[in-house]
């Protein structure tokens, strides 16, 4: 394998970003300067969270719910890990991919 072939992922690669950064256009970047939010960001604006939410977010918790859990009143509609299924068994504690009846 010659010294050029080598290089040739990572030349795909940095080629692959850079048109991934000409395709994202004029579209704001929030992040760039932490302290000034971006004008025409994305705004969450509301939080819906209805009984289906709710049923999510608590699978696999047996009634009566612990104060602990109270924390889910101020969950918004960011990442978090608790609502959403993990690890397969033998560690899936929630029973998050247990087959469905």
């Amino acid at each position: 394998m010659n010294q050029s072939s080598k290089h040739a992922p990572i030349g795909l690669f940095v080629l692959a970003g850079l048109a991934a950064a000409v395709q994202a256009g004029d579209y704001p970047i929030a992040g760039l300067d932490p302290s000034q939010r971006p004008a025409g960001a994305p705004e969450i604006r509301t939080v819906s969270k209805d009984g289906a939410w709710y049923e999510q977010a608590l699978t696999g918790l047996p009634a009566p719910h612990p104060a602990s859990l109270s924390f889910l009143e101020d969950q918004g509609n960011w990442h978090t890990p608790f609502d959403r299924p993990g690890m397969t068994p033998p560690y899936d504690l929630r029973g998050w991919h247990a087959p469905r009846r």
